[in-house]
């Protein structure tokens, strides 16, 4: 069980967004939940999202996975899978103590193995990040967020900059944690072999929300009408706009965005699809209602898939939004929204009468059958 050595309340208000800082031992008695061989068994498979990065001199060399492992040098190299809790059950344990942070805005567990020299060069990230160090030493380097850095091209895959003045400069142990706030530009290397995890937290963009909102317009066949304004005067200038009739347009489009039962379900699917591949397998034979019924009567717990992302609204736990699809539940199992979107699984014990109740068990059944939540292996 990993757990946190200082308040995270404490933390969100002085440092969240705000300043990077490292904090010594923030979680005690840290070991590894995964081995660098486990590790580089991920990075070979080809639904894994992985990268390898190695340095001689100032040639930088970067593979996207599968990886092989082949003549690899002494030194100065590195590995990382990307979205590795969705891949090893005990790489997603490390991220329990961080879920004070909201769901929706945690990304994903990166892991990186490192021999000495090992790393990917200065640079800066647009999404705020916790690096734990696990086993082996990391000497990091964070810099003050300024927006005249100078990027240089040593790799089109990587996007480095020139360098910069730190504001931190620590040697990291096993149990340590570094957060770095967006842009603020940061190098680390490794001293030895090491271990680090990257818990991202990423924030939509502007441009992101519109895009995503203009596609759940049209596949929701939303606003399917013209521009209607019957009291149009003529007019002497052909090419001029009146303040009105742009005004008018422009009404029409925030219209789309006055309607907050569409603007929850769009928001509620948009946040709960995974930006990254998941390890899904559906059920083989399919499960029966009865089947998953007397299975959870038994004692048997549903643990949720890694990297499944499930919500609710505040104050409306009747629908659920579960890998970009909403769904409803029955009446009077508003209960279910809990155990299904806040635990990573449940049993009997959670559901209480719900384990029986005959409008809920089909929607759980399609969840089991789907391969969002699976008995103990």
């Amino acid at each position: 069980m990993y757990q946190f050595n200082f308040s995270f309340s404490e933390f969100l208000t002085t440092y969240w967004q705000k300043q990077p800082t490292v904090i010594k031992g923030g979680l005690t008695n840290f070991v590894d939940p995964i081995s660098p061989d486990e590790l580089a068994g991920l990075a070979m498979e080809a639904e894994v999202d992985s990268r390898y990065v190695a340095r001689q001199g100032e040639e930088w060399q970067v593979e996207q996975g599968p990886l092989t492992f082949e003549n690899l040098p002494e030194d100065h190299w590195s590995f990382m899978v990307q979205a590795a809790n969705h891949w090893h059950s005990g790489a997603a344990r490390l991220v329990k103590p961080f879920r004070q942070m909201p769901g929706w805005l945690f990304d994903d567990l990166m892991i990186s193995y490192s021999t000495p020299g090992g790393g990917v060069g200065p640079h800066f990230d647009q999404y705020d990040v916790f690096i734990i160090q696990g086993s082996g030493k990391r000497r990091w380097r964070v810099g003050p967020k300024k927006d005249d850095y100078e990027e240089c091209f040593r790799h089109p895959s990587l996007r480095q900059i020139t360098g910069f003045d730190p504001i931190i400069d620590e040697i990291l142990d096993a149990g340590d944690i570094l957060y770095i706030p967006a842009g603020f530009p940061h190098d680390g290397y490794a001293l030895e072999n090491a271990m680090s995890y990257s818990m991202g937290f990423r924030s939509p963009k502007k441009q992101e929300l519109i895009s995503s909102f203009a596609d759940f317009v049209i596949e929701n066949d939303m606003g399917d009408e013209h521009y209607h304004n019957p009291n149009l005067p003529a007019r002497e200038n052909y090419g001029e706009l009146p303040a009105a009739e742009a005004e008018g347009l422009i009404a029409m489009m925030r219209s789309l965005m006055d309607n907050p039962e569409a603007m929850q379900q769009w928001l509620g699917e948009y946040l709960s699809m995974s930006r990254h591949e998941m390890d899904i397998i559906s059920a083989d034979p399919l499960w029966t209602p009865s089947e998953l019924a007397d299975l959870l009567l038994q004692g048997e717990t549903l643990f949720k898939i890694g990297g499944l992302r499930a919500f609710y609204h505040e104050g409306k736990p009747g629908t659920v939004y579960v890998d970009g699809e909403c769904y409803q539940l029955p009446q009077g199992c508003e209960a279910a929204a809990n155990w299904l979107c806040n635990q990573e699984s449940f049993s009997v014990e959670d559901m209480g009468p719900l384990v029986e109740h005959q409008a809920l068990l089909p929607l759980l059944t399609k969840f089991v059958n789907m391969g969002y939540w699976h008995p103990a292996e």
